[in-house]
């Protein structure tokens, strides 16, 4: 058996430490290293301010909330929250006839029919409309009000609704005047011009989208001027348009009526029509145009043109050739089985034939981008006007006195 061997412990003499100088020439040197250093760093930092470099302290950086990050969305964000009050859901309402399925027993046959169980007040159409004047006239388009048996109810931002009556719908243009009965004292939108808005200029659309989404926004630019287009209305009906404003703003159904808004918080079209071929292809009527339609109900209770009473179509390079005709602008009348002339009318008081070519109005001449219709548009009923007519190859000139066309 194998025993440890034993250990005898003894106690260690205390003797007087001797590291405390080489502590305090540690201290020595870490503090003198320091002290130097930050005399070496104020030097260097009068240095950079005397140079006029700024000095970044980065452990000051704060992080701040959100700010919009340009004038344009801050523009953007105030001219909505201005102008959505004024702008309403226009929403048609009509007593359609209600239908019950019935049996009726013939010989051995039960046969299913349809009997009418009086009528249901029911939703058949909508739109969007905003308001033009403190006393609660709207403008809207024609075909968001073109049945004159429905009833028409517009509802505010707030839900409020108001029975609304159909003033005049415009002969010429996709538009409407309505009114708001019951109620006052609302804000009406500002309108601006077209006479200085360029492509690329950013615009905002807001409308009733789909007839159930109340006042959508939609952001995007002007794409076009000038344009002339064939919309098709809800009840297949064709119409064109002309010198109308082309956007890719988001434009949808239940849109239509609705304004097209500059920056400056300006109405500067009536958003009317969209392209069913392309993508955030839309149309919109000139403010301009509205402006006319819209003194006429105030003054004159009505919307009027004037009238010349012809039929005719717009020559161009093509169709000249096509018809063997001298000139290649100018409007051609001619009727296409019904009479180019209309019977009664100031054109045919002034003399004007079928065949004629009318080159020019008080020296404006017609063309494709220039139509008839559009220079007329810019005379009142009852003026005299002077035209230039080719016929038979030679130049005459005869006056006519314009007529009254309304509604």
């Amino acid at each position: 058996m194998y025993e440890l061997p034993e250990f005898n412990i003894k106690k260690r003499e205390r003797k007087p430490f001797k590291g405390w100088f080489l502590i305090g020439a540690f201290l020595f040197g870490v503090l003198g290293g320091a002290s130097t250093s930050y005399v070496f760093y104020l030097k260097i930092k009068q240095e950079v301010a005397d140079a006029g470099v700024p000095i970044i302290h980065s452990e000051k950086i704060i992080e701040k909330e959100y700010i919009p990050q340009t004038t344009q969305e801050q523009k953007i964000i105030d001219i909505v929250k201005e102008n959505s009050p004024s702008v309403v859901s226009v929403v048609a309402y009509k007593d359609v006839p209600v239908y019950e399925q019935t049996f009726q027993q013939d010989f051995f046959f039960i046969i299913p029919k349809l009997e009418q169980k009086g009528t249901e007040r029911q939703q058949v159409g909508a739109g969007t409309g905003f308001i033009v004047s403190s006393d609660g006239l709207i403008l809207t388009n024609k075909h968001v009000v073109s049945d004159k048996e429905a009833e028409y109810v517009v509802i505010m931002t707030d839900n409020k609704e108001y029975n609304a009556k159909v003033l005049a719908r415009d002969p010429v243009q996709d538009l409407a005047i309505m009114k708001i009965e019951g109620g006052n004292s609302f804000k009406p939108l500002k309108l601006g011009s077209v006479d200085d808005i360029q492509i690329g200029q950013t615009v905002i659309a807001i409308g009733n989208a789909l007839g159930r989404f109340q006042n959508t926004v939609s952001v995007g630019v002007i794409s076009g001027l000038g344009r002339t287009i064939v919309a098709t209305g809800p009840d297949f009906a064709t119409e064109k348009l002309e010198d109308i404003i082309q956007t890719d703003t988001a434009i949808n159904r239940g849109n239509s009526g609705g304004p097209l808004i500059n920056l400056k918080g300006e109405v500067v079209g009536i958003n009317t029509a969209v392209s069913t071929e392309g993508e955030n292809i839309g149309f919109a009527i000139s403010i301009d145009k509205a402006k006319r339609s819209i003194e006429q109900v105030k003054t004159l209770g009505r919307i009027s043109y004037p009238y010349m009473g012809v039929r005719y179509i717009i020559l161009n390079k093509e169709i000249s050739k096509a018809r063997d005709i001298e000139v290649d602008y100018g409007a051609l009348i001619v009727g296409d089985n019904e009479p180019a002339v209309v019977d009664g009318s100031p054109a045919q008081k002034a003399g004007i034939k079928e065949g004629d070519i009318i080159l020019e109005i008080n020296g404006e001449k017609i063309t494709e981008n220039n139509s008839l219709a559009k220079i007329i548009s810019k005379y009142n009923p009852f003026e005299s006007l002077n035209l230039k007519i080719l016929r038979d190859g030679q130049e005459i000139y005869l006056n006519i006195i314009l007529g009254e066309w309304e509604e």
